[in-house]
């Protein structure tokens, strides 16, 4: 008995996973970063009248969601870039710290 509850609880976690997935595949936001904007512009047009019908239905108010001044793009983009400068630079720095241990260890040894 026990096992069946844990497989119905596993099908059900899988079952909302499968379909967030589904979800953000299907409207766009797996996709390339055009895609990806298009997306947000159309979430940024539909959360707030649907939120503000929930809220009115279930009778309570929300505060004021404070406005952000930020891009995900410009800010994706930002650390695919510092990410790519670290790994180009990891050779030369692995040189340097090695180079750096050993006049360390050479200066242990006189």
């Amino acid at each position: 008995m026990k096992n069946r509850a844990f497989h119905i609880k596993l099908a059900t976690k899988v079952g909302i996973a499968g379909g967030a997935v589904y979800v953000a595949y299907d409207s766009g936001l797996l996709g390339g970063s055009d895609e990806g904007s298009v997306a947000l512009s159309k979430a940024k047009a539909a959360i707030p009248p649907a939120v503000e019908e929930w809220t009115k239905y279930f009778g309570f108010e929300l505060p004021a969601a404070p406005k952000i001044e930020f891009s995900p793009v410009d800010a994706w983009n930002s650390g695919v870039r510092k990410s790519i400068h670290a790994l180009s630079v990891a050779p030369t720095a692995a040189c340097d710290y090695t180079s750096q241990g050993f006049e360390y260890l050479k200066g242990l040894a006189k």
